[in-house]
């Protein structure tokens, strides 16, 4: 069973917020996601905790 959530962002492009869909089935995730206002990509960083997560955005080309 996939469990998903969501986190708000800010896009290190455009500085605007976004929302991400987080699986949080999988532990450690990094991915790139076009952010949904610029469209430039972001390098999304997840870390699942028992009942939490971590996520970090950054420029891919950082």
């Amino acid at each position: 069973m996939i469990a998903l959530d969501s986190r708000k962002a800010k896009c290190p492009n455009c500085g605007k917020m976004i929302e991400l869909i987080i699986d949080c089935s999988i532990e450690q995730q990094e991915y790139i996601e076009d952010c949904q206002v610029c469209c430039r990509p972001i390098l999304i960083n997840v870390q699942i905790h028992r009942k939490d997560f971590d996520v970090s955005v950054r420029n891919p080309d950082e």
